[in-house]
């Protein structure tokens, strides 16, 4: 009786189960596979199956991931909801331990070292976090707009990011920061995310421009645009959550009216820097502000007083950061992403060889194991990090934009999964799962192409690996699992 009932689960999981998805995993397992074959081939190599080989130890992780899998669809939907802290707290303590990791590997402690196997708990703890987060944010009563629940979600999301950092995996920690496109699709404030792009921006632009010279005047270019911006920004922001467009429009009008004489000015007559100008403008704003919100009770003038205020106090530190806090390879390599620093022999290396690979490899390619920079070894970390241009120099713009679509299929499908979930957990898992997927390969092929920050994340289901490959298939395939059930007769 209990073996026909559980044949009876067994078929109703495996008639549930998005086959579509499946099938895409596969796929990217195989060239996945491919690509490692092509990234780690020696000359003279006569067995890619070899597991002294990385090609032939893929497919050791590639065969567990699949019986990963599996086990992970036989497992009752409902054991993800109900034991969603239990293994959030079991990844937090084993995320804490590793910190005291004794072995270093790459200026990392973010490893663990059983024996022959290497373990990156970072990478399984996303899953953790995405259940938890999933968990709590399910919970009845919760109000994203509550400063309680909105903190606690804040904490469920930094304090793994934190212990990771920790370990000087800066990279993987960056990770978690794409928890905030599940945060808006659950209804937190747009103006968050502004306030993010936003600082990105000031961080780009004045450091890029911090030393550039305004129409050869004293006024530097970086510091102009930021504080320029900040004072748009500012007015802009006043029509949108206040409702004040006359009011809006005198704070635009005055602030580019002064900002448009004074370099007029400074131009033709009397050079000076319009700095402490615009700082003065900016003080100005924010005490008007205030003032207005005093004066007409619409108390989002002081939400957009402390906009400006932090991003003037921003702008201002990011330098300092920039030169203080982050490590000497890491502010190399913003420097040679912002075009301050060439550095091709130094932090520039991998990008420029990478670009040479890709560029090689033309329309169609070079053929499977025929690419010459990556067979010759000028790329670094080419079957991990860097495995996507491996995929441009051997099957050329038509197979990279093939591996593409191939990716943008599985991201579409993901979405397709989570919007149709009937439980507030299981969307919210699926767009967990969504967003960490979406910032791997958004960040990965971008730095592989130069036009993001090399920060070492893998690609998913290419660069080789166990810890990398597990931890995708443990995202996935739960999610799987929770969309197999909201169909399944109980």
């Amino acid at each position: 009786m209990y073996n026909e009932s559980g044949n009876r689960k067994e078929q109703g999981v495996l008639r549930s189960i998005d086959w579509w998805t499946i099938m895409i995993y596969i796929a990217l397992l195989t060239f996945g596979w491919i690509s490692v074959c092509g990234a780690s081939y020696t000359y003279g190599e006569t067995d890619l199956f070899s597991l002294s080989t990385r090609s032939g130890m893929q497919i050791v992780w590639i065969g567990t991931s699949l019986l990963l899998g599996l086990v992970l669809l036989l497992l009752d939907d409902r054991f993800y909801d109900t034991f969603a802290y239990v293994l959030f707290a079991f990844f937090l303590i084993l995320l804490f331990a590793t910190i005291f990791n004794p072995h270093s590997i790459k200026g990392s402690r973010s490893w663990l070292v059983l024996g022959p196997l290497r373990l990156q708990p970072a990478e399984f703890a996303k899953f953790a976090t995405a259940l938890a987060l999933a968990k709590f944010m399910s919970k009845y009563g919760y109000n994203i707009h509550g400063w309680k629940d909105f903190l606690s979600t804040l904490a469920v999301i930094f304090i793994p990011m934190l212990f990771i950092v920790m370990q000087r995996e800066t990279g993987s920690a960056l990770v978690y920061l794409s928890f905030f496109l599940v945060l808006y699709r659950e209804g937190m404030t747009g103006s968050i995310l502004f306030t993010g792009v936003a600082m990105v921006l000031y961080f780009v632009v004045g450091i890029r421009y911090a030393e550039v010279p305004l129409f050869e005047t004293p006024t530097s270019v970086g510091k102009f645009v930021v504080l320029l911006l900040i004072q748009i920004f500012s007015g802009a922001m006043v029509w949108i959550f206040c409702q004040r467009q006359k009011d809006s429009f005198r704070i635009l009008e005055a602030c580019v009216g002064i900002t448009l004489i004074a370099l007029l000015v400074n131009i033709f007559i009397l050079p000076f820097d319009m700095f402490w100008l615009q700082v003065g403008m900016t003080v100005f704003l924010m005490f008007y502000l205030i003032w207005q919100a005093l004066n007409t009770r619409i108390y989002n003038y002081l939400w957009i007083a402390l906009f400006a205020l932090g991003s003037v106090l921003f702008f201002n530190t990011a330098d300092y950061a920039l030169n203080n806090i982050l490590e000497p390879h890491q502010r190399t390599r913003i420097n040679v992403l912002l075009g301050l620093e060439e550095d091709l022999r130094g932090a520039g290396y991998n990008v420029h060889q990478s670009e040479i690979a890709i560029g090689s490899g033309g329309l169609e390619g070079k053929g499977f194991l025929n690419g010459t920079q990556t067979k010759l070894k000028y790329v670094p970390e080419q079957d991990t990090d860097f495995i996507f241009c491996t995929v441009g120099e051997e099957e050329g713009f038509v197979g990279a934009a093939g591996v593409l679509l191939l990716f943008l299929s599985l991201i579409l499908r993901l979405i397709h999964l989570a919007e149709r979930q009937i439980s507030t957990f299981g969307r919210v898992y699926g767009y967990c799962v969504l967003s960490i997927f979406l910032f791997h390969i958004f960040i990965n092929v971008g730095m592989v192409l130069g036009l993001t920050p090399v920060i070492g994340i893998p690609l998913p289901f290419f660069s080789y690996g166990g810890s990398s490959l597990w931890g995708f298939t443990f995202l996935l395939f739960i999610f799987l699992r929770i969309d197999a059930g909201r169909r399944m007769k109980r």
